[in-house]
């Protein structure tokens, strides 16, 4: 009796996360596939500057994703177009599920759940303009009282989409609660396409618990933050031993030296564009992510309370070496 397939592990789309320095962090512990952060379709079709360095992409991520946002038919075409034209990404995905309220306030994100003949015509809009598979992520609904969830699998398909997320929570309950993975089987057995499940994915036990719904792919988003290895855990086969966890500064110090990378690519990329520097850079991403990899070590508290106050990368690094492993937390340093 043959075993069943392991679904692939994919980074989900984190909007100030999953820019190219943590996607090639994830691809190189064990992400088989990575998300861009969403990148507005309007913005690319009115030659936003900082709208393309979202799409830029570091050598050696794992085939990555392009993930854009928009409610205007001509936006999203003119954005896969572009897209198209750059040959970097494996695919087009739009985002139908966000619940961001300034992404639901122009019509986008999760505001599209309202209407899958909509999502339906933004998908054959984006499809036309490009070579490249087009999918889709999404939600069940907007809100419990409103499945829409089929309707939007029918639109989908017949968009000629190649695949479909579903993020199993209603837009309401953002990313609270459990996913629902009973709403997850019915959508695997209802589409034509593979189906990548997304909510809820911390462990190996949660990971095998979704891939019980049949999906061909688990998205991973939150949990990856603190925790990027934990790409490699899900990847071992049953009774395979993962490798151990990478200690708080070995993330800290990879995460670092490809931000530094990327923000050379990025000046030589876009020499007439105002590039933040790999200083400015490192201090603003450690508010935002970087810190959360000390969480449990002795001082990290005191660290997160003085970060804002930090001006250079040496303040931060200075910070980080004056941190100490906590007994408690088991955080290998």
């Amino acid at each position: 009796m043959s075993l069943p397939r392991r679904p692939k592990t994919v980074l989900a789309p984190l909007a100030g996360f999953t820019d190219a320095p943590f996607r090639k962090l994830c691809s190189e512990l064990g992400a088989e596939l990575v998300y861009t952060e969403m990148a507005s379709a309007a913005g690319l079709a009115h030659g936003s500057v900082p709208t393309r360095f979202l799409l830029s992409v570091l050598p050696g991520e794992s085939p990555a994703v392009a993930q854009i946002f928009g409610s205007n038919e001509d936006d999203v075409a003119a954005a896969a177009r572009e897209i198209d034209a750059m040959k970097r990404f494996c695919a087009i995905d739009l985002n139908s599920g966000c619940p961001m309220p300034r992404i639901r306030q122009e019509g986008s994100g999760s505001a599209l759940l309202e209407d899958p003949e909509k999502i339906g015509r933004l998908l054959k809009a984006i499809k036309a303009e490009t070579s490249l598979p087009v999918t889709l992520k999404t939600r069940p609904g907007p809100r419990p009282a409103r499945n829409v969830m089929l309707e939007i699998v029918a639109a989908a398909q017949e968009a000629g989409v190649s695949g479909i997320t579903l993020h199993a929570r209603y837009a309401s309950r953002g990313h609270s609660g459990p996913a629902d993975l009973d709403l997850l089987a019915r959508c695997v057995q209802a589409a034509k396409v593979p189906v990548t499940g997304n909510g809820g994915v911390v462990d190996r036990a949660s990971f095998d618990a979704m891939a019980q719904t049949g999906v061909a792919a688990v998205m991973v988003g939150r949990a990856a933050l603190d925790r990027p290895e934990i790409f490699r855990e899900l990847s071992a086969e049953p009774g395979e031993e993962p490798p151990p966890p990478l200690s708080a500064r070995e993330r800290f110090d990879r995460h670092v030296a490809l931000m530094k990378v990327f923000a050379e690519q990025l000046a030589h990329e876009f020499p007439d564009a105002r590039v933040p520097s790999a200083d400015t850079c490192i201090v603003m991403r450690f508010r935002t992510h970087l810190f959360r990899y000390f969480a449990g070590m002795d001082g990290a508290a005191r660290m997160r309370r003085d970060m804002n106050s930090f001006a250079t990368a040496d303040d931060v690094f200075a910070a980080v070496s004056a941190l100490r492993p906590s007994r408690v937390s088991g955080n290998r340093e």
